[in-house]
Order: C-alpha cells, then sequence, then structure tokens
C-alpha cells in the first residue's frame, strides 16, 4: 500500500503547483466545461433526434464483428430512447456529470455503478443488452487549450452497451461531444480506458481461487470435526487429546480470551499486552488515513492545510508505531531464549528456532497473498474496483519475494505492509550470533552490540545528508523513502537495542530496584519528553511557509529519534516491572488487553485487506475529515477483528499449535519434577505463540 507520506506529498505538489494558476485561467476552464454540467442527459437528449445511420464508431476501419455488435446495440439503445423505453433511459441515468467541487479537489463522480451494471435488455435479434461501467477521464485544460490547471483530470461514470470497447465508447462520446459544444476536442481531452471499465459479468474462477476455496473449506471442515468431538467426546478439559488442542475452535477460542491476572506469572511482562495493542491501533488508524486519501474525496486540497495541523504530526509520524514493534521483538527474543540456553547450559536448536519462527508466520501470510487476489473480487465491487486488488500486478510478478522475507529490497511489495515481516525476520536470522555472543561474553559482547548501534546511526545520518534524503513533506521524496525506510539497516537499531534491554532484563529477572521517587519522577519527565518529542518536533517544519528545513538538522533529529524513541519504551516497561508504573502500568496491564494481544497477528495481517474492501465498495464520494476518519477507523477495526478471529481459528491457531510438537519433551527426571518442568515449558511455549512475534505494523 502506498505509503502515506508519499500520498500526502503528492497532493501537496498538486496543491502547489494549483497555487500558480491564474484565476482567468480558471474561469477559462469553468467556462468550458460549463455546457457538460449533465454528460450523460445532454447525449441522451442528442440521441432522441439522431438519424441511426449517422452512427459511427467505426472511425474509418474496416468493420469487425465486434464493431457490428456494438453499432447494432447503439442502434437499439438509440431505438430504445426515442421510444421512451425504460432501460434505455437507464442507461443514461446511471451516468455521472461534471462533479462539483472540483475546486475543492472533487476529481469524481461515480455515477450510479449497480443501475448500470442491472441493466440486461432482451432485444429482437435474440441477443441481451447488457450495461458497461467505464470513467470517462477529461481534462479541462487540454478542452481550452492550457497547459497548466487548477483542475486537473476528473473522472465521470459512464454507461453504455457491454459489447462496445472503449475504444468504440471513446470514438461514439468523442462524437456526441463534438456535436454538443460544436468544436473540436483533442483524443487525449477525454478518454476511456478499458481498465476503468466493469459489467455483472464475473471472471472464471482459475486454479489459484478453486485453490484458496478448498483449502478455507478443508480447514473448516477439519476444525468443524475437531470441534465437535471437543465439544461432544471430551467431558475433561484437562485429558483433551493434542491434536483435538491444536484444531478445535472451542479449545482455541478458550485459549484466545483466556484472561489472565497481572503479576501471576514472574516470567510475564504484562505491560506488553498494552503496548502491543496500542501500537497496531495506531497503525491501523494510520492506515485508515492512507485509505481515505486514495478515496474519491470531494475536498482532497482539504488534506493541505490538515497537514499543518499538530494533530497530522500524530499520524504523519506514525512509523515510531513500528519502532515500538522492534524493541518488543528484540526484547522478546533475548529473554525467552537467553532463558532457555541458560537451562540447556548454552545449547542453541537454530535450525528448530527457525522452523518453529516459520510455521508460525509463513501459512498465514501464504494465505494473506491468495485471499487478497482471489477472494476480494468475490465479496466487493463498485465502480473504483475495476481492476481488483491494488497490488495485484506486483503480487502476481514477486510474490515469493514476501515468503521469501525479502521483498523490503525489491519493487515489487506484494501486500506491501508486509515489509516489516521481512526486516524482523532478518533481524531474527542473525539473532543466534548475537544469543551466542552475550551467552560466552557476556557484558562484552552487549559493549560490541552498542558499538554497532552507534556505527548504524552515523550510517543513517551520514545516508540522509550526503544524499540530501529528506522525509519532511515539502522535501519529501520516494527515492529517500526507498534508502532511508524500508533497508533492514535503517531499522536495527531499535530491535537491537530492544534486545539488549532484555538481554539486561534477563541478567537482573530476579532483582528490585530501588529507585528514589526522584529519580522515578525524572525517568518518566524524560520518556514523556522523548516521546512527545519524537512525534511533534517536526511540527513547525511542517508548514508550507517556512524556509526549506535545513538537511542537517532532520538528519539530526531522525537519528537521535530512532535511538531515543526505543529507549523511552524501555523505560515504560522497566517502571512497570520495577513497580514504578502508576496509572502508566495499570492501564498496559489490563487484564482486558490480553485477548486482544494475542489475536493481534491476525488482526494486523487482515486489516488492510478489510480497509481496502470498504474502501473499494463505495458508491458515494467520501469525505475527509478527522470524525469521518474516525468513523470508518472504528468500522474497520470491528469488521476485522471478527475477519481476523476467523482466520485465527482456520490458519493461525492449527498451525502455530502443530509447530509445539516440534519442542522435544524431556523424559529424565522423576514424575512430579518432570509434571512441573512439563507445565512451565507449556507455559512458556504459550507466551511464546502470544509474544515472541508480534504483530508486524506496516508504514
Amino acid at each position: 500500500m502506498v505509503n502515506i507520506v508519499g500520498v500526502v506529498f503528492l497532493c501537496a505538489l498538486a496543491l502547489i503547483s494549483a497555487a500558480q494558476s491564474k484565476e482567468e485561467d480558471v474561469l477559462q476552464e469553468l467556462q468550458g466545461i460549463k455546457k457538460l454540467r449533465s454528460l450523460g442527459l445532454e447525449i441522451a437528449g442528442h440521441l432522441q433526434s439522431l438519424n441511426q445511420d449517422d452512427l459511427n464508431v467505426l472511425d474509418s476501419r474496416l468493420p469487425t464483428q465486434d464493431d457490428l455488435l456494438c453499432l447494432s446495440d447503439l442502434a437499439a439503445l438509440v431505438a430504445g430512447l426515442q421510444g421512451g423505453q425504460y432501460w434505455a433511459l437507464k442507461m443514461f441515468d446511471a451516468w455521472g456529470s461534471i462533479p462539483s467541487g472540483l475546486l475543492t479537489g472533487n476529481i469524481y463522480d461515480l455515477g450510479n455503478f449497480d443501475e448500470c451494471l442491472n441493466i440486461k435488455k432482451e432485444t429482437s435479434l435474440g441477443r441481451t443488452i447488457q450495461g458497461k461501467f467505464c470513467f470517462l477521464s477529461v481534462s479541462p485544460a487540454q478542452m481550452v487549450g492550457l497547459n497548466y490547471t487548477i483542475l486537473g483530470t476528473f473522472r465521470t461514470g459512464t454507461c453504455l452497451p457491454a459489447s462496445c470497447s472503449a475504444a468504440q465508447m471513446n470514438t461514439f462520446v468523442g462524437q456526441m461531444v463534438k456535436q454538443l459544444l460544436n468544436v473540436s476536442i483533442p483524443s487525449t481531452a477525454m478518454s476511456i480506458r478499458d481498465s476503468s471499465c466493469q459489467t455483472s459479468e464475473s471472471e472464471p474462477w482459475d486454479g489459484l481461487t478453486i485453490f484458496m476455496i478448498v483449502i478455507l473449506s478443508f480447514m473448516g471442515a477439519v476444525v468443524a470435526l475437531f470441534t465437535l468431538w471437543d465439544y461432544c467426546l471430551v467431558k475433561n478439559q484437562d485429558q483433551l487429546p493434542a491434536i483435538v488442542k491444536v484444531f478445535s475452535a472451542r479449545a482455541n477460542s478458550r485459549a484466545l480470551f483466556r484472561v489472565v491476572q497481572p503479576n501471576s506469572n514472574p516470567n510475564v511482562i504484562d505491560c506488553l499486552n498494552g503496548i502491543r495493542c496500542l501500537s497496531l491501533v495506531w497503525v491501523i488508524f494510520c492506515h485508515q488515513h492512507v485509505i481515505t486519501l486514495l478515496n474519491a474525496n470531494i475536498n482532497l486540497f482539504d488534506a493541505y492545510s490538515w497537514e499543518e495541523t499538530p494533530y497530522a504530526s500524530f499520524i504523519l509520524h506514525g512509523y515510531f508505531s513500528v519502532d515500538s514493534f522492534f524493541v518488543l521483538g528484540g526484547l522478546l527474543v533475548a529473554m525467552i531464549t537467553l532463558r532457555m540456553m541458560e537451562k540447556t547450559k548454552g545449547k542453541l536448536n537454530v535450525p528448530l528456532m527457525y522452523l518453529h519462527r516459520i510455521i508460525r508466520i509463513v501459512p498465514l501470510l501464504a494465505m494473506a497473498i491468495v485471499v487478497s487476489l482471489k477472494l476480494m473480487p468475490l465479496i466487493t465491487s463498485g465502480p473504483l474496483f475495476s481492476r481488483g486488488y491494488t497490488q495485484k500486478a506486483m503480487c502476481e510478478r514477486g510474490w515469493y519475494w514476501t515468503l521469501l522475507f525479502v521483498n523490503n529490497y525489491t519493487n515489487d511489495r506484494c501486500l506491501g505492509h508486509t515489509w516489516y515481516l521481512s526486516v524482523d525476520m532478518q533481524m531474527f536470522l542473525i539473532s543466534p550470533i548475537l544469543l551466542i555472543a552475550v551467552y560466552k561474553w557476556g557484558k562484552k559482547a552487549a559493549a560490541g552490540i552498542f558499538v554497532l548501534i552507534v556505527l548504524l546511526s552515523g550510517c543513517l545520518f551520514a545516508t540522509m545528508v550526503v544524499n540530501d534524503y529528506s522525509l519532511v513533506m515539502k522535501q519529501y521524496s520516494l527515492k529517500a523513502q526507498k534508502y532511508l525506510y524500508y533497508p533492514t539497516h535503517t531499522h536495527a537499531m531499535p530491535w537491537l537495542i530492544g534486545f539488549l534491554f532484555g538481554y539486561f532484563l534477563h541478567l537482573n529477572r530476579a532483582k528490585k530496584f530501588k529507585l528514589s521517587w526522584l529519580a522515578v519522577l525524572s525517568g518518566w519527565i524524560l520518556c514523556l519528553a522523548m516521546l512527545a518529542t519524537s512525534i511533534f518536533a517536526l511540527y513547525p517544519a511542517a508548514q508550507w511557509s517556512p524556509p526549506t528545513f535545513p538537511i542537517v538538522s532532520e538528519a539530526f533529529y531522525y537519528t537521535l529519534t530512532r535511538l531515543g524513541f526505543p529507549m523511552a519504551l524501555c523505560w515504560v516497561i522497566f517502571a512497570c516491572m520495577q513497580g514504578f508504573g502508576g496509572l502508566a502500568d495499570s492501564f498496559l496491564s489490563s487484564p482486558l488487553w490480553q485477548p486482544f494481544s494475542r489475536l493481534s497477528y491476525s488482526v494486523y495481517m487482515w486489516h488492510m485487506f478489510i480497509q481496502e474492501v470498504n474502501a473499494r465498495s463505495n458508491r458515494t464520494n467520501s469525505y475527509f475529515s478527522n470524525y469521518r476518519i474516525m468513523l470508518s477507523f472504528w468500522s474497520t477495526l470491528g469488521i476485522t477483528m471478527c475477519f481476523a478471529y476467523v482466520m485465527y481459528l482456520l490458519i493461525e491457531a492449527p498451525f502455530g499449535g502443530l509447530g509445539n510438537f516440534l519442542v522435544p519433551k524431556r523424559t529424565d527426571p522423576p514424575l512430579e519434577k518432570q509434571k512441573s518442568q512439563i507445565d512451565e515449558n507449556e507455559e512458556k511455549n504459550l507466551e511464546e505463540l502470544k509474544v515472541n512475534t508480534p504483530p508486524p505494523p506496516a508504514y
């Protein structure tokens, strides 16, 4: 999905260029399109007095069979209009008009999509005339001979017989408009593309669609079977067979919604649930702005003034939510694995570690790719859905880069928000080196990791200064995003900081720190100041009027906040663990976060699928405002959680449970001690399943 910074940047460019247009040019453009205000009705009225012999869509070519079919249907349409037939009137009633609000950024009139596609008329020749909905792109500047414009290109819905191709429709509409306006209009000023056209005919299912349906149906049947087994045959849940526990929706739902009181397990950091969930909500909320900006808004130009508000900084700097997940990822890898290595006397089964991770992540990721490509066209439609999933072409070209976890270094980012998965997996792949180093050499290895953090920070700073890469809106470039945002080394610092903090917690897991109230107060003040600085420090630079923001200053900001934000987050975790959290600890450690936290990976994976389904199914224009986006966000979150819950039961929980069978069980201790150790391992495995792979956000 397009990054919100890029979207708003492109909007800003359009607005800046628009500000340079002369008022008399704008007036000339508006006068030039005044007669097209009700284009469909104008053409319909003109056709009523048109002789059928005047129809011509051949454009001096030899007629083909398709041309003859189109001519025949157009002739029937003209006859239907002249006879006042209802279906013919609906054909043009479905047309859009010139969008109102062109000067506020409205570039769409969606017409009536369903009215057009529902047209089906049996003709005397035994054929059925069906409606085809297409977008007519109109450039007012080219119509009146201007080189630049504030209005840009707008799109209005059209409806003509489905037998006519876009080229034939272009010829027909062009001739009608020429006769209406009595002027010759360039072909590039008004055009219809086949990619914008849709009919009621659905595409036949291909092999991948059938495969998706078979897999989901099979998993649904298996889950239903084992759920019935669990419900009908198992009386004591403590004696539930392991294989039933893996697939039973009842057992997995019980584990998902199980609520444990805070501080009941000393090995669990309760505040991580709240941090994870709030970060995920931040990610979804930011992505809701992306989807809204890509929608048919009647006031898109308001994004220009919106970007200058303090509230916009919270959205534009939402990439810090990614850093919070990197901190959690590094922290949990260090804590969980070092604890296991301590019990195995330094032994680390790296292949099993990798395999468990892959089984945990890949099945849901692979299903998300297939579902986005093949399920979306089956469950939604709309005037903006002509080409299906927005990243369809990328997924068809490079889906394997996503499954290989290297799509952050490619241009074909299938499921673009999964670039974080690639970065997180790449850091996980090198984690055994760091784990073995800190286990063998302790603080010396930790010092080496600290030096690595400093070197990576210097690399990031130098990259920005030398190449003049800026992420400030008025100086932004897509090249800067490519080399500053997606590469692994630019996001390694938060992960490594989390890793060092996890190592620190491992060394001091039984220690209770005693800090004075002044030290605690100072820690919270510095923490909150850093969080606020990271989000709002560039607010003055967000204004369009001030001079260019120095690249050195921005490089210092971007580099230091990449270090400061993770360190502030580490203080929050430390304070909550040590009893210095107060209200923050009560809120972040609330048991209510636990079910959402366990479901968070599935919610992350599907939220953009639901957002796109909701946006692309719109039949009317939307309005860009903070309140409207908030309404859309809550509906998205609710639907996403329901869909994620279903996919959790069908895909994530079964495959994750099968991965737990890979963990070897010891048989050498005495019976009672062995039972205690198995219980501890099961609890550890559950926590690892829940937190070792945090929901990977993308921004």
